[in-house]
């Protein structure tokens, strides 16, 4: 019996490093497996889909100031589609010295709409009843 068991865990163990060996492939990477996400959710037009990426800046919008205020700006993740970044300023800090051609990555809630989309929710929940989530900017994460 210990024969047999030490012979199951040995191929466990072979299996388990044969597999850790395996080269990555593009499609393996969780950003390419968030990006592909994020492109199903435009194209079948899904909301409230947590999601994370990354993307380069393409566009500094005006501050949201109605109701709880929005830093806004445009990203243009690796496949080509835009996508808005709404980042709540009243419960997490701006990210002051983001510029066009910046990379910044997020952890947010997608909402469709036609134009690529919106991420919300780039913060922490005060009542904790939502997934936090966060934008990085040059190695400092704002939420």
């Amino acid at each position: 019996m210990k024969k047999r068991l030490s012979a199951l865990l040995l191929l466990l163990l072979a299996a388990l490093y044969s597999y850790l060996q395996k080269p990555a492939t593009s499609g393996d990477t969780p950003a390419a497996a968030s990006a592909s996400a994020i492109a199903r959710a435009y194209r079948d037009h899904q909301s409230n889909l947590q999601v994370s990426g990354s993307g380069v800046v393409q566009a500094l919008l005006p501050d949201d100031r109605s109701g709880s205020r929005h830093q806004k700006f445009l990203l243009r993740l690796p496949d080509g589609q835009t996508l808005l970044i709404a980042h709540n300023i009243d419960l997490a800090p701006r990210i002051p010295a983001l510029r066009k051609g910046d990379t910044v990555q997020f952890c947010g809630e997608y909402e469709w709409n036609e134009k690529g989309g919106v991420v919300h929710w780039t913060h922490h929940d005060p009542a904790a009843r939502h997934t936090p989530g966060w934008l990085l900017h040059k190695g400092q994460k704002y939420q």
